[in-house]
């Protein structure tokens, strides 16, 4: 028995010697028997973000009929009232006052505001912002910000220490440690571009846009979503890489716009039942469907048949790991493209299109759909819906509770693709029923 206590205690003690091995035992040249001065270092670079928006209620008394029996005015006067909301954001260029945080901390704001650790509180504008990779870009015009240097996510590696950094619940300044727990990880949220790190440093609502942080004191991610059935921390959160969110910002500041890359193809996964179908052994991969005409994919001479299962020395193991690598890449990248073509492997190098955004207000749709933007679905591969850019407050559409992220997928039980669908399906008609996908639910919203 004693044997057995003083193997458990050697094997202890060497676990918990590399453990900490990976930590740094200074920085800056001083001691560092914990990770306070890495705090007091980085702290100054993450801010608080208060986002308030004016929501208008609707008169329950606003029909024409109801006002006339009542002596009311001919507008209906609805009462408005301010939500606000909290989040976090990583201060990254202290010259220009440039700060990241996430599109779903920011979207439909009326007003932003950010506050720093010493407490000053500045008013915030909206750069940019990218819904299909969660990343917004804003500003604020002020002097003597501490900006955090952004370090290569493609150097993080499984097991490495990281803090998360953030206003959680309210509580700001909050900062939790953990390790890095796998990466590249997709599926998290449907109908976006991804390719998250995931973390069990403690993630909580009001870290959205906080900073993930290596050992170095640099940013390797912004912190984005949390897998929870309570909306607490169980140890598994995600952030979105740094190269990612850098790449959005940069496009984002130089084109106001992010343009996404487009390969331009139509694709189905391969998995052991299709790959019978083709008769081939390669058993994973994304099958070419269909080449446009001038596309990217024609050029670099992909072929209706085509098995793709790599890119840029990526494994791609089905649709939407293609699907989602191309998306995440710039129009113009050139990319190598690994396929299988009647049982020989071969090599091909695509310089990318540019995905079109193609916007269209309500209005020009349907009367009940005034005071909203669509577009078509940018992250499908071929036609998925129809996505909600943005709904103006106290609008028809927001009245309907028609909401930014939206993704139409129904109208009047027809299947919506598109925008040209979209107008199709609604011209005409008195009612519209929209089948929306929000999220993981399903919603049926009736609009006159």
């Amino acid at each position: 028995m004693k044997n057995v206590r003083l193997h458990l205690a050697a094997a202890l003690l060497v676990l918990s010697t590399a453990v900490w091995a990976g930590i740094p035992t200074s920085i800056n040249g001083k001691e560092m028997p914990s990770l306070a001065p890495l705090v007091e270092e980085v702290s100054p670079a993450v801010v608080n973000i208060r986002v308030s928006q004016i929501v208008s209620q609707r008169n329950p008394l606003g029909d024409d009929a109801f006002r006339r029996f009542f002596g009311l005015p001919d507008t209906p006067q609805g009462r408005s009232r301010e939500v606000a909301s909290a989040g976090s954001g990583v201060i990254v260029d202290a010259e220009n006052g440039y700060i990241l945080t996430n599109h779903h901390v920011v979207e439909n704001a009326d007003k932003i505001q950010i506050s720093l650790r010493d407490g000053q509180v500045f008013d915030a504008e909206i750069v940019g912002s990218d819904a299909a990779t969660d990343i917004a870009v804003i500003k604020v015009d002020a002097d003597g910000l501490k900006e955090m240097p952004i370090g290569d996510s493609d150097e993080v590696r499984v097991g490495d220490f990281v803090l998360a950094i953030g206003n959680p619940f309210g509580l700001s300044h909050t900062v939790t440690s953990g390790i890095v727990s796998a990466l590249g990880r997709m599926g998290i949220s449907r109908d976006s571009y991804e390719d998250f790190i995931q973390t069990d440093a403690s993630i909580n609502p009001g870290n959205s846009g906080g900073a993930l942080v290596n050992m170095r004191g640099e940013l390797v991610g912004i912190n984005s979503a949390i897998i929870s059935r309570t909306g607490g921390n169980v140890g598994i959160g995600f952030a979105v890489p740094s190269e990612i969110a850098q790449s959005i910002m940069r496009q984002l500041l130089d084109f106001g716009e992010v343009r996404r890359g487009l390969l331009g193809v139509s694709i189905q996964s391969v998995d052991a039942e299709a790959a019978k179908a083709l008769n081939t052994d390669v058993t994973s991969g994304a099958v070419v469907t269909s080449v446009e005409s001038g596309s990217a994919a024609e050029k670099a001479g992909l072929e209706l048949g085509d098995i793709i299962i790599g890119v840029n020395d990526e494994k791609i193991d089905g649709a939407a790991k293609l699907a989602n690598t191309i998306g995440l890449l710039q129009s113009g990248d050139e990319v190598d493209i690994t396929f299988i073509r009647d049982g020989d492997r071969r090599n091909a190098t695509a310089a990318l299109g540019q995905q079109q955004s193609v916007q269209t207000v309500g209005a020009a749709i349907h009367p009940g759909l005034v005071g909203a933007q669509f577009a078509n679905n940018a992250t499908a591969s071929a036609g998925n819906g129809v996505e909600v850019v943005s709904v103006e407050a106290g609008s028809p559409a927001a009245q309907r509770d028609l909401r930014a992220g939206d993704i139409i997928k129904a109208v009047n039980r027809r299947a919506v693709r598109n925008l040209a669908e979209l107008n199709d399906r609604a011209e005409g008609q008195a009612i519209l029923f929209l089948l929306v996908q929000r999220g993981d639910r399903s919603l049926m919203l009736q609009f006159r």
